[in-house]
């Protein structure tokens, strides 16, 4: 180290072009590093979904669900299997332990289902990723512009406004760079019907299968090949393809009695539209969605960019009546978040070098520590880049964090330079031999803090994941800066140590090149001494302040560190009574996993009874609109009823009784505008009947509802009585509110029951009549019309589905090439019934699951109120209940905390333990962790902060962070009786001199934090606990550690050392 630190001091200029590459590539990677919200996240989750139509939810239980578990259980990794039967599919849903290797574990799930064996009639297994990445980047509203007559939207209106949505809109943004897909949903979708009598296909004695078969057949356009004749080359052609909707009419399907049968004489052909899977809506107007995704690698907010440019001159193109609605912009709030995080980090760092010049009264000195802050923050951009780590608000707040430590090291080294000239060392050889004098100690200092980022690696769940970007720009920052106090302070300290530019001594004038240079310097040095000046007029008051504060303090402290020494029992037993009292305090916290973001929006998932019609479901998020329309705070609402089109739908809640309306609360509202807007929405839909309701903020961290009860069993009878059961006590109390059940009224269903002996006896076969229903009420695509290059679909059946009743169903022929016809009814039973809507299973044992939302109140105090709400329920054989949802991910969170924290301090006691060559002085600086928690404990409390993963981030960080002055005070004391001094004076002379530089660094980390305690801007929810945990450890502990250390080193120290071995 010593070399190196002279190599700095004679090596300058190399140096000073080692630093120049540093900040010239950090700055190139800084331009190419990505932007995002939050760091690329993993989730360790599956999907398997299969169809068996008009199965059942218990056949497809039995026939889809318990196989397709069986066979994915298997699997490495697999955490839990959890599955969702419902009429028709299978969702079974695969979680796996953090770090697992997503792409590795789709391939051996994929095996799995490749040696499945499943119903023939099952369609193939489909596997789906969740990644909330996934999400789009961007959401737009279609529609057209109100008009003062307030006329609704007609079917053609809605048909054109899909159009112009898939066929020009989609087109130009999917065009862009960086845009993976764009999804339509809502308006209408074009569908050729023909609607066929199916009476007088009995008479004529033609199928309704012929009808498609004959239309897919006339439908033609085939290539037959090349022909040549002498030197000409000839394409050969088929063209017989439909051009207008009125020539389907004209189509022969048949002939009887030698006379042809047109479709017109059957049928009747009109275009119509789709069996609509989601109505969207803004502002209450109908409208169709457009949802932006972006490619897997892309920066959202250049996408977002890109896509805003090409909105702007799409508008200007739109029709006058159609205007295009911005819905929601992920960037908006990235970029904002992003912004908020540097200018923390900033004005930290401004606060930092106004606190260095405030205790050094010196300009060129806070100059040269200042230098630290840019070099090691620019250093980090490069090593953030060749390790593929995003700008978001996790990484840059580690650099925010970062930023007051950065200066620890280049303070305790320049201040040791310092004090090496004021006791008449030259230049040079000051900041040769302050360097080496505490280059182990910052050393060691460096060390513990980076070793307690790396048990961040083993901490599980989504927590882990969500840190690692922030432990690694730490790390990389604090290396950086480690590098800058050991070689650039050293060398901008010895730049005073003779002239560059002197004539010489051969009595030559200097070049005119030379005095040019000479010039240049001057001017530089004149801009200095303004730029002193400038300082001394602007930081006068508060360096004022703070050297009165510092001589107050060093006018004290001795005499207070002696009496301490003298009474050393007093103050060990007030220090584990202030420890005590404090950790009292720990219940009255609270605990939740991850506070929640406030981007100025909330959801409203509501659900009707299943079987309620889309409409329906629309019709009661029109009731809810209609509220939010009253309120002056909201800016714009949006609707989905129904599943929509969009790729990161949810597997699970889907369906047509299902719906979400989206509330986007006006610039600068805050939390209370938008708890008052839900509270005014609760109230109007708990009046409802019969719809079940779920607020929700924009969820970026966890999937599962804040609490959930899963009970478990076989019985579904049992689960429902039990599900009741719970919902009726929880909502007798006032903490939960949004109260839902998976048990509910199943779908009604048409069941059909053959009598196969009946049908024998007229020749038919079942299979055959199944067939037929089929082919008249879902109907069958028999070709595509093409219509301005787009391919609409030609749909033939005989059951309307949108005005049909069950005798119709009855009255269908299930032979109409017979001579006598034959009703459906006559062969089977026809009737309505209901089976369960869905069931569902976790560990392949079958649950109900109930979830709320809290009314008030931490989540640590919901769980264990909703936990004795079950102890209080009488079970019924085979059937337990326990407390899940994000209360069971924060359990494990914190249990793996623990185990990081434990890893943590034994990391940074074998980092001392080598240091001092001791191990019994390490267990002396480990006593400021505690004294640290008591700080970290109140500032939670006075702020009435939750204790949280963001919180507990902060204390493992403590662990690193509060030790370095302990080892600098140790440090020196060592050093001192190494010397021959005894100990009592060793400690006394050891706390002067290093009372400044601890005071230093204390204020410079804690008020460089201040900006991110404050809490202002976007995303400060996930920053804020942090800082005031780290503030609030770091002030109590610094200042308990200049009294307590000192006396429990004189305590527990018995080494012999050689001058006093010689002595």
């Amino acid at each position: 180290m010593r070399r190196l630190i002279e190599i700095a001091t004679e090596r300058r200029v190399t140096i000073a072009m080692l630093m120049v590459a540093i900040v010239l590539f950090g700055m190139v990677s800084l331009s190419r590093l990505k932007l995002n919200l939050l760091p690329d996240i993993s989730y360790p989750t599956l999907t398997v979904r299969t169809e068996l139509t008009g199965a059942a939810p218990a056949e497809v239980e039995n026939l889809l669900t318990k196989p397709i578990e069986e066979s994915v259980g298997v699997v490495r990794n697999v955490r839990v299997v959890r599955s969702v039967s419902r009429s028709g599919q299978s969702d079974v849903t695969i979680e796996f332990l953090w770090g697992t290797d997503m792409d590795i574990a789709g391939v051996d799930v994929r095996e799995k289902l490749d040696v499945l064996q499943l119903p023939l009639e099952a369609s193939r297994p489909l596997l789906l990723r969740f990644d909330p990445s996934s999400e789009p980047i961007m959401r737009l509203g279609l529609l057209q512009k109100q008009d003062d007559s307030g006329a609704l939207a007609s079917e053609e209106d809605l048909k054109a406004l899909r159009r112009l949505a898939e066929d020009r809109i989609k087109t130009d943004l999917e065009a862009q760079e960086g845009t993976a897909a764009v999804k339509v949903s809502g308006g209408l979708e074009d569908e050729i019907q023909i609607r066929v009598d199916q009476q007088k296909l009995s008479q004529l004695g033609i199928g309704i299968d012929t009808i498609a078969a004959r239309i897919r057949a006339e439908n033609v356009n085939l290539s037959g090949g090349r022909l040549e004749e002498g030197n000409q080359r000839f394409l050969v052609r088929t063209l017989n393809e439909f051009q207008t909707v009125e020539e389907f009419s004209d189509a022969i399907v048949g002939y009887v009695a030698d006379r042809p049968v047109y479709l017109r004489d059957v049928a009747s052909v009109r275009r119509g539209f789709k069996e609509r899977e989601a109505i969207t809506r803004v502002r209450g107007q109908e409208s169709v969605e457009l949802a932006v995704y972006k490619e897997g690698d892309a920066n959202t907010v250049q996408v977002a960019r890109r896509v805003e440019r090409r909105l702007e001159s799409l508008r200007n193109s739109l029709p006058d009546d159609l205007e295009l609605v911005k819905i929601h912009d992920q960037s908006t709030f990235i970029s904002s978040a992003v912004n908020d995080v540097r200018v923390a980090a900033v004005l930290g760092g401004l606060i930092a070098i106004f606190v260095l010049y405030g205790f050094l009264r010196d300009a060129r000195a806070t100059t040269i520590v200042g230098i630290a802050i840019p070099v090691s923050v620019i250093g980090t951009f490069l090593l953030m880049y060749t390790n593929d780590i995003s700008l978001n608000i996790m990484s840059l707040g580690g650099i925010a964090l970062a930023v007051g430590m950065l200066v620890d090291n280049s303070i305790v080294v320049l201040e040791n330079i310092v004090r090496k000239k004021e006791q008449g060392e030259d230049v040079v050889a000051a900041a040769q031999n302050g360097t080496a004098e505490v280059g182990s100690a910052v050393v060691a200092a460096t060390l513990t803090t980076i070793a307690v980022f790396f048990p961040m690696v083993f901490i599980s769940g989504i927590a882990g994941q969500l840190f690692r970007d922030q432990a690694l720009t730490v790390t990389f920052a604090l290396i950086f800066s480690l590098l800058v106090a050991l070689t650039v302070i050293p060398m901008l300290a010895a730049l005073g140590a003779r002239s560059r530019y002197d004539a010489g001594d051969d009595g030559k004038p200097a070049s005119w090149f030379t005095r040019a240079v000479a010039f240049v310097v001057r001017l530089f040095g004149i801009l200095f001494q303004g730029v002193r000046w400038l300082f001394w007029a602007i930081l006068w008051p508060p360096s004022w302040i703070l050297q009165r504060l510092y001589g107050a303090i060093a006018a004290v402290y001795p005499g207070l560190l002696g009496w301490s020494l003298r009474h050393r029992p007093t103050v060990v037993v007030a220090a584990v009574v202030i420890f005590g009292a404090t950790m009292s305090l720990l219940p009255r916290l609270g605990t939740e996993l991850i506070p929640q973001f406030s981007q100025g929006e909330f959801d409203v998932d509501l659900r009707l009874a299943p079987g309620a019609p889309l409409t329906e479901t629309d019709r009661a998020i029109q009731e809810a609109q209609g509220v939010v329309a009253g309120i002056d705070a909201v800016e714009l609402d949006f609707s989905v009823a129904g599943t929509g089109n969009r790729l990161d739908a949810n597997p699970v809640d889907a369906g047509d009784h299902t719906g979400t309306l989206s509330v986007k609360m006006a610039s600068g509202a805050g939390r209370a505008a938008e708890n008052a807007a839900m509270e005014a929405m609760r109230e109007h839909l708990s009046r409802l009947p019969g719809v079940q309701y779920e607020f929700s903020r924009p969820a970026l961290l966890s999937f599962a509802s804040p609490l959930q009860v899963e009970i478990a069993g076989y019985d579904l009878d049992g689960l429902a009585s039990v599900a009741g059961a719970v919902v009726q006590q929880m909502s007798g109390s006032d903490r939960f509110t949004d109260i839902r059940t998976t048990v509910e009224r199943g779908n009604p269903e048409i069941q059909i029951v053959f009598d196969q002996e009946r049908a024998a006896k007229l020749g038919l076969a079942v299979r055959d009549i199944a067939n037929r229903v089929v082919a008249n009420v879902r109907g069958e695509v028999a070709t595509r019309y093409t219509w301005r290059d787009k391919k609409i679909d030609v749909l033939v059946r005989s059951v309307d589905p949108r005005a049909s009743s069950i005798d119709e169903v009855r009255r269908l022929i299930v032979n109409p090439d017979s001579e006598r016809p034959v009703t459906l009814a006559a062969v089977a039973n026809v009737s309505v019934s209901q089976g369960p809507a869905e069931i569902r299973r976790v560990a392949q044992e079958r649950v109900a699951i109930v979830t709320a939302n809290l009314s008030y109140g931490d989540l640590g105090a919901a769980a264990a109120e909703a936990g004795e709400i079950i102890a209080r329920i009488p079970m019924p054989d085979g059937v337990t209940a326990i407390v899940s949802g994000q209360s069971e991910e924060m359990q494990a969170s914190f249990e793996s905390m623990k185990f990081a924290l434990i890893l943590a301090i034994f990391l940074v006691y074998l980092v001392m333990a080598s240091q001092f060559e001791s191990l019994i002085h390490p267990f002396v600086i480990l006593f400021t962790i505690p004294l640290a928690l008591v700080g970290a404990v109140l500032a939670l409390f006075i702020t009435g902060t939750t204790i949280n993963i963001v919180a507990l981030i902060g204390v493992i960080m403590l662990a690193g962070i509060v030790v370095n002055n302990a080892i600098v005070l140790v440090d020196l004391i060592n050093q001192l009786r190494a010397q021959g001094a005894e100990r009592f004076d060793a400690i006394m002379e050891a706390g002067s001199a290093r009372l400044r530089p601890i005071l230093m660094t204390s204020l410079t980390t804690a008020l460089g934090l201040l900006p991110m305690a404050l809490g202002f801007g976007e995303g400060s929810e996930v920053r804020t606990p942090m800082a005031i945990t780290v503030i609030g450890g770091l002030v109590v502990s610094t200042l308990l550690t200049l009294i307590v250390i000192p006396v429990v080193y004189s305590l527990m120290d018995r080494k012999r050392w050689p001058a006093q071995v010689a002595s």
